[in-house]
């Protein structure tokens, strides 16, 4: 062998003399079908001498090759190979039972390189997540049987069963990218260790487990068995491992494959179609991955760097350094209905204090943040195309910042992941630690029952530490609230409290007050009244007072006898004053008769405007009772409403 090299290749020459085809024949054993000498090219342990732009093959199946003298080339990285052996098929025929070369009109075999028929623009029109129109509706039957096709020991057995539903090339690659990910453990081991035998086809069909170019170069080889035109492509990747912002040197960490339909190259990457591996226990899990099939090249090129800019597939290419740089849309982005994020960069830095994100979506979405593993610090409001969060990094330095969206099933994946630079801390911004996401009425919440709310705000300030909120709810629906701050006063039996609940022609009203000066989470949960369970958490509001002067008291303690319909006019206070006569109005519905119990006993009466009205003294004694008796026939009375009594 002898190795040349200038400045614009290195070509290497080698002479294979092989014999075992003609012993076959020999023996009366030669197969009917014709050699894919395309085929017998397998890449092993992956491409190496990638800072001189060097490509090799490190194994070539010789034993399949008879009287063959081979040329390779090996051109730099952004060179377009020219293959000076016809290996590849151009087109395919099935003939007694296989899939079988067949050149073009002129006679060609070797596989179109990408061109300008292939490119895609850049960036992406958000016209498709794939580059070719599909309806995946129409692979449903296939898939299922695809996937459901069991390992064989021969690589052309496996084809043979896998394209027997397959009556296209797309289908036929379907077939064959379907069993591969539903079937291919991504192996670990073997990829960390650098197991060339991991490569080989004849040992993933054994082992079922190989790493990314064991994927690639098996999904190639049976690709070509089925007679259609695949590419194995090697280059950078963002994907396990992957650090924001991270550059790329050295050998390639990753490989893919280039398709041949319908007169254009296409992408598919396997290895991540097939599932995902925990960053903490480094385990693989099978998870079916659409995205990564015919992906469309815009959409691709954000996690995948090709070695040769050709098989990027897009007009214009992008560079290694626009690559390293540029916000990388987590599959589940796209595959949840993102289209769009700002900032488009993976670095963001505050500006006093504060960062800001939004998302566009094709749809209303759930969403959820964590600023360094916490869901704290941050204000995340639904809209409905997407939502708007800002972040406020409780110190200086380096912050990572994660995004996470809810699709149709219960669980939030990841989609977007920033690193946060801050010189800068707003003190004055800090959140309480129970404000959770999201904040403020949205499409969420008039989906849960509360409609056209008097705040539609996520924020509310009040100067004086009062404030009242209103809100329709739906038939059936119940409502409750809760006041939360970081200063421990408001404990777990007193923050329900601080809100005071009156309903009013379909409307519920929260009256609050504030215990003094700060910010405050106001939780809103709802529950179907007729269904058992807990309450649902909808959203929060952000309360601001900054009046030091503030110190209300809580509301009156409600029991359940409290009617939802019911409603408090005086006293709000839960604490009354001492060796005072204290008025009393209320709107009691569905009830014979009601008084108030302090020392005595002193009975409400019912006016003409449907409100019980009268007074209580509260000399000598400390807490004050609002009882109510619901049947005229019976005469026990049940306890609505408790009222504390300052001491003298």
């Amino acid at each position: 062998m002898e190795l040349k090299k200038d400045s614009n290749a290195v070509s290497i020459d080698m002479q294979l003399i092989v014999h075992s085809e003609k012993r076959r024949a020999a023996q009366g054993t030669h197969s009917d079908r014709q050699a894919d000498p395309g085929a017998l090219l397998q890449r092993r342990g992956g491409f190496q001498g990638v800072a001189n732009g060097i490509r090799k093959w490190q194994k070539i199946e010789a034993h399949d090759l008879h009287g063959t003298q081979l040329t390779v080339e090996v051109h730099p990285r952004d060179a377009v190979p020219q293959l000076l052996k016809k290996f590849s098929l151009a087109k395919s025929t099935y003939i007694q039972g296989s899939w079988c070369l067949q050149g073009d009109k002129n006679g060609n075999t070797k596989p179109r390189q990408p061109g300008g028929k292939d490119a895609h623009a850049y960036p992406w029109d958000r016209s498709s997540l794939k580059s070719m129109p599909l309806d995946l509706r129409q692979f449903e039957k296939l898939d299922t049987y695809a996937s459901q096709v069991t390992v064989k020991s021969d690589l052309d057995e496996l084809v043979s069963d896998l394209v027997q539903e397959a009556h296209s090339d797309l289908e036929r690659v379907r077939a064959i990218w379907i069993w591969i990910c539903h079937h291919i453990e991504y192996d670990i081991m073997a990829a960390q260790e650098k197991d060339c035998q991991a490569f080989k086809p004849t040992d993933i069909l054994r082992t079922q487990k190989t790493n990314c170019d064991g994927y690639a170069g098996l999904f190639e080889k049976m690709c070509r068995i089925a007679g259609v035109q695949c590419m194995t492509v090697p280059g950078y990747s963002k994907g396990f491992g992957y650090q924001t912002g991270q550059s790329f040197s050295g050998e390639f960490d990753h490989a893919w494959n280039a398709v041949y339909l319908e007169g254009r190259w296409h992408l598919v990457d396997s290895t991540w179609g097939s599932g995902l591996v925990d960053k903490t226990t480094s385990k693989f899990t099978f998870l079916y991955n659409e995205f990564y099939f015919l992906t469309h090249p815009a959409l691709f090129i954000e996690d995948h760097f090709p070695d040769n800019k050709n098989w990027q597939l897009l007009k214009p290419p992008q560079s290694l350094r626009q690559f390293e740089n540029s916000m990388y849309h987590k599959s589940e982005f796209y595959n949840k209905g993102m289209l769009s994020a700002h900032p488009e960069t993976s670095m963001i830095r505050t500006v006093n204090g504060k960062a800001t994100v939004t998302i566009e979506s094709c749809a209303p979405t759930l969403f959820m943040f964590m600023l360094n593993g916490k869901q704290e610090h941050g204000l995340l409001s639904l809209r409905k195309n997407g939502m708007k969060l800002e972040v406020y990094p409780p110190t200086m330095g380096t912050h990572n910042l994660q995004i996470f969206a809810k699709g149709s099933s219960d669980i939030y994946s990841s989609v977007l992941e920033y690193t946060l630079k801050c010189n800068f801390v707003d003190f004055g911004a800090q959140l309480p630690t129970e404000l959770h996401q999201p904040v403020g009425p949205s499409w969420f919440s008039e989906q849960m029952g509360i409609m056209k709310p008097s705040h539609p705000d996520p924020i509310i300030h009040t100067s004086d530490g009062r404030c009242s909120i209103s809100f329709g709810v739906d038939e059936g629906i119940s409502i409750l609230a809760s006041l939360h701050g970081d200063d421990g006063l408001i404990t777990e039996e007193t923050q329900r409290r601080y809100i005071f609940q009156l309903h009013r022609e379909k409307r519920t009203e929260l009256k609050v007050q504030l215990p003094h000066a700060g910010k405050f989470a106001l939780k809103i949960f709802v529950k179907k009244r007729q269904e058992p369970g807990n309450y649902i958490f909808v959203f929060n509001y952000l309360l601001c007072c900054t009046n030091t002067k503030v110190n209300w008291p809580m509301f009156p303690e409600s029991f359940g006898n409290w009617g939802q319909d019911n409603e408090l006019l005086e006293p709000l206070s839960g604490v009354l004053p001492a060796n005072r006569n204290i008025p009393f109005k209320l709107k009691l519905q569905g009830i014979a008769k009601a008084l108030v119990k302090g020392q005595d006993t002193w009975p409400l009466t019912l006016n003409h405007e449907g409100y019980w009205e009268g007074s209580c003294s509260t000399a000598g004694c400390q807490e004050v009772y609002v009882m109510v008796l619901e049947n005229a026939n019976h005469n026990f009375y049940s306890y609505i409403l408790k009222y504390k009594v300052n001491a003298q």
